[in-house]
């Protein structure tokens, strides 16, 4: 797994196929391979060469138990771009990714060709600061010396509640799936509570304004972590991006109906318009 040195922390990357160069961020928590299963294969085929990257905190990158911050973040990504040498790359950030990549976008905006922000937000509103408060306290308490682990059937019930939309939820074979995948793959925590944080972000709406690149906001419309509307308001302060909404889908859109989205973020950087 090659490695990349930005600012004098550690970045784990992978590289997919050949062409372009498109850079993918994951959401909170996650590593670069929750990629590779639908988003990977569809860039590819589509001529692109794709990188995804383990975020700071999320193993074999540097773990920087010391705290980060979503400048952090996007000097990594940055960081990362230059290390590839390839000048300005196409860029998508899910969720915290995303956040991470519109600071990116106000900071850097010479490496960014086109960026794509998936389930993304501008602003903490009283609900997602209810439940990061929760998610951080719970994190505290997997991480302490008590021992108090939650039963790994406990966490893969409230995170499909969490991540999928109805259409899934009410497929029992399919969430059958869900359920035993949630349960053998538990996030890493100490990544986790390192990046939890960095999702309680001040208004940065009006910031946006000042974006100049183009950009495809992408909603998800069963989203119950972060709500389509908090994705449209992202999109309606980035001058001349564009929103669509994907159906049928919640948070893990991206893995819930890995088809629409991968079909708009390819369009997208075709010059289609979703």
């Amino acid at each position: 797994m090659p490695i990349a040195r930005t600012g004098g922390t550690r970045l784990s990357y992978e590289e997919y196929g050949t062409g372009e160069p498109v850079v993918m961020v994951t959401g909170t928590g996650a590593p670069g391979r929750m990629w590779r299963t639908h988003q990977v294969p569809a860039l590819t085929r589509a001529g692109y060469r794709v990188i995804t990257l383990d975020n700071r905190g999320i193993p074999p990158s540097d773990p920087c138990p010391e705290g980060f911050t979503l400048h952090d973040m996007a000097a990594d990504i940055a960081g990362l771009i230059e290390h590839l040498g390839e000048g300005a790359c196409r860029i998508v950030g899910y969720s915290l990714g995303a956040i991470a990549v519109q600071e990116l976008l106000l900071a850097r905006p010479e490496l960014v060709r086109q960026a794509v922000l998936m389930a993304t937000s501008g602003r903490t509103d009283a609900l997602t600061a209810a439940m990061t408060a929760a998610d951080m306290d719970l994190a505290d308490m997997r991480l302490g010396d008590s021992g108090g682990k939650l039963p790994p059937r406990y966490t893969a019930y409230v995170q499909a509640l969490q991540n999928l939309s109805p259409r899934t939820l009410n497929d029992d074979e399919r969430l059958r799936d869900w359920l035993a995948v949630f349960e053998m793959s538990d996030l890493d925590r100490s990544g986790l509570r390192g990046q939890l944080g960095l999702q309680l972000i001040p208004d940065r709406l009006r910031d946006y304004r000042r974006i100049n690149r183009p950009c495809l906001v992408i909603g998800f419309r069963d989203d119950l972590v972060v709500r389509p509307r908090l994705s449209r308001e992202v999109a309606q302060s980035i001058p001349g991006s564009t929103y669509t909404e994907i159906p049928g889908c919640g948070h893990y859109g991206y893995l819930e109906r890995p088809a629409a989205v991968n079909s708009a973020i390819t369009g997208f950087f075709a010059g289609r318009t979703p």
